[in-house]
């Protein structure tokens, strides 16, 4: 239930939810390079002093500056404020088994109107990838919260607010593996099992070079090749391999293993909300209320909830 927000299926949309691999929407190549551990990385990149919280051993990432204060806009002469998105982006967004617009993003979207006190005016629609900038750009939606990835474009044509969720690169390997450390090194020579063509091959290939790339066109062929042994680890989105390894079809044997990383030049700022220039009031408020909702403990409950294992 989402409470005053309108939820708006329109019949445009796509009637099925595809599988969990995250779309590569935030690939973008940007000017930053560098290979982090998510303990210090986010300081570094956001200049946030406690980035990462711990909730039952799960580790909650905080993008905010816990010292700052974002003011509030004035929003009263806001009549409306509609957040487009997708069904095809789960956990993000997509379609319950009820037919009902459901994931982290829509109860994102509604905790913010909630602490802005705006839940009366907010209301979120469904609509193809390619319709979803077109909306912001003839106003017939305020804000975008789908993973548009921020680009020298993107930010040409839209306003961003400060990223909330960076999905990192994770390797993962069988549990009764022999590995001889605990960091990457130890991968030294290993088979190492990776998706064909994507950010996380190039990313694999640029930092690791000492590893014996495994490419794989089917995610279940590598996940399979994991459990026969056929390779030493796999690497790739750590979204997808979360869900998996707490699935029958891994039935437990594998863990993840070192990292997370974090690339801007292979995987893009990370996901935030975009909004119309002409609606830039709208991304210090979104700040301010995803700074309290880190504060008083609902981004935690939501990261949680659509992610109870994790993804650092």
């Amino acid at each position: 239930m989402l409470g005053a927000m309108t939820l708006i299926n329109t019949q445009r949309i796509h009637r099925e939810a595809k599988s969990m691999v995250v779309k590569t929407r935030m690939n973008a190549p940007l000017a930053f390079k560098g290979i982090f551990r998510f303990a210090c990385a986010l300081a570094v990149f956001f200049g946030v002093t406690a980035p990462l919280a711990r909730a039952n051993d799960i580790l909650v990432p905080n993008y905010m500056d816990p010292r700052e204060r974002i003011p509030v806009p004035d929003l009263k002469t806001v009549s409306r404020i509609r957040f487009v998105t997708t069904v095809d982006f789960p956990p993000f967004n997509f379609l319950d088994q009820t037919g009902r617009l459901a994931g982290f993003h829509v109860d994102l979207a509604r905790a913010i109107c909630a602490e802005l006190d705006i839940l009366a005016k907010c209301q979120i629609q469904a609509l193809p990838w390619d319709e979803l900038e077109g909306a912001l750009t003839t106003g017939q939606a305020e804000a975008l919260i789908s993973g548009l990835a921020i680009t020298p474009d993107s930010r040409a044509s839209h306003r961003f607010t400060r990223p909330y969720l960076a999905l990192p690169a994770r390797f993962a390997l069988r549990r009764d593996a022999e590995i001889g450390g605990a960091g990457a090194a130890a991968l030294q020579g290993r088979r190492v099992g990776v998706m064909d063509g994507t950010a996380h091959e190039v990313l694999l290939r640029d930092w690791f070079t000492d590893v014996k790339p495994v490419i794989f066109s089917r995610p279940e062929w590598m996940f399979d090749a994991l459990k026969a042994g056929t390779v030493d680890a796999v690497f790739g989105d750590g979204l997808q391999l979360s869900f998996w390894l707490s699935s029958q079809a891994a039935d437990s044997c594998c863990r993840f293993f070192d990292g997370p990383y974090f690339s801007q030049d292979h995987l893009g700022e990370g996901l935030s909300i975009a909004v119309h220039p002409r609606n830039e009031d709208l991304v210090t408020g979104f700040d301010h209320a995803i700074a309290a909702l880190n504060r008083n403990g609902r981004f935690t409950e939501l990261y949680l909830r659509w992610f109870p294992n994790g993804l650092y």
